[in-house]
């Protein structure tokens, strides 16, 4: 049974970003022609002071962060959705990142990967997507597809899932492509 780690990267508790990951993994789980297990990730879990290699020094990395490599080595893929920040990473994600990153330069371990973003205006995080979409690869990730689901509460309901026609076909194309890959 394949695993994947979900989690929408933002430390909020109400993350739109969270909420498109989980329902990604129930339509990955639906679309592999077999169960998955899903993992969820909750950056609150893996709190750690902001990133500096002066702290590095002194005190070594943080267990957080070696949890979260850890975390992505035991799974088969991992789908995430990242909050867009000022046109980048929220700061929580990137301090995750910035930590785990010192701990293991792939941080994504190879791992196929369905990457997202949302947001509540029309870029849809296409920055944040943009960025992640340019550097993951480099930190280990295989990217497989990425989606953008702007204006999160016109298109998205918790019910029915994306409501636009277009980006319905886009996302299910996305997370065809990204079961596939899991089961190879």
């Amino acid at each position: 049974m394949p695993r994947i780690l979900v989690m929408g990267g933002s430390n909020s508790h109400t993350s739109i970003n969270r909420e498109l990951a989980r329902f990604a993994a129930k339509c990955v789980d639906a679309d592999c022609s077999q169960d998955v297990e899903t993992i969820l990730l909750d950056l609150n879990d893996f709190a750690m002071p902001v990133f500096s290699v002066d702290l590095e020094r002194q005190d070594g990395i943080p267990d957080a962060a070696k949890r979260f490599v850890n975390d992505i080595e035991g799974c088969d893929g991992v789908v995430i959705s990242l909050a867009e920040h000022n046109g980048s990473y929220s700061v929580g994600f990137k301090n995750v990142f910035d930590w785990a990153s010192r701990y293991k330069v792939k941080v994504w371990s190879e791992k196929p990967m369905l990457l997202m973003a949302t947001s509540p205006g029309g870029r849809g995080g296409a920055g944040v997507l943009g960025a992640a979409s340019a550097t993951f690869p480099h930190m280990g990730a295989e990217v497989v597809a990425t989606f953008s689901l702007p204006a999160f509460s016109t298109n998205f309901d918790s019910e029915s899932g994306i409501l636009d026609t277009g980006l319905k076909t886009a996302f299910e194309e996305a997370v065809s492509a990204f079961a596939a890959k899991l089961v190879e």
